[in-house]
């Protein structure tokens, strides 16, 4: 397993880490509608061709089976195969983002009960809640900060 910084954000790649992160969310993001997917699915792609800095872990060179991406010090994104998860992989991902871009803050989905914990057992502590998501989506989320 190596972690790699991704510099060229092919459309090969963003269609694989697009997929990476569809295939995450189906097996933790229980509480969405699929309606309510493919509504969070609309901003994906955007937000992979521009957040700042964007790592994948990859079993085999360009192909990636998790990713992290960060804005500041803030943990934007962080997504896993399903197979891969409870390998210890996000921990990985997580202590390179930390690492390499100073993360300290992150927001979490209150209902994604599997990240909370990982979040918390990495350190992290809820400082705000909001009932909604970003969009203004019946999705609570919880900031946290390490």
């Amino acid at each position: 397993m190596q972690i790699v910084e991704i510099e060229s954000r092919t459309s090969a790649l963003l269609e694989r880490l697009l997929w990476v992160w569809e295939r995450s969310v189906q097996a933790t993001h229980t509480f969405l509608t699929p309606e309510g997917m493919e509504a969070v699915r609309a901003y994906v792609p955007q937000a992979l061709r521009t957040v700042p800095c964007l790592a994948a872990a990859e079993n085999e060179p360009g192909i990636p089976v998790g990713f992290l991406g960060a804005d500041g010090r803030r943990l934007e994104m962080l997504f896993l195969l399903p197979e891969e998860m409870g390998t210890g992989l996000g921990k990985k991902l997580l202590q390179y983002g930390m690492e390499h871009y100073a993360i300290c803050e992150l927001t979490v989905n209150e209902q994604n009960f599997s990240a909370r914990g990982f979040y918390e057992h990495m350190g992290f502590r809820i400082e705000k809640r909001t009932e909604t998501d970003e969009q203004g989506g019946p999705y609570p989320l919880l900031y946290m900060r390490r």
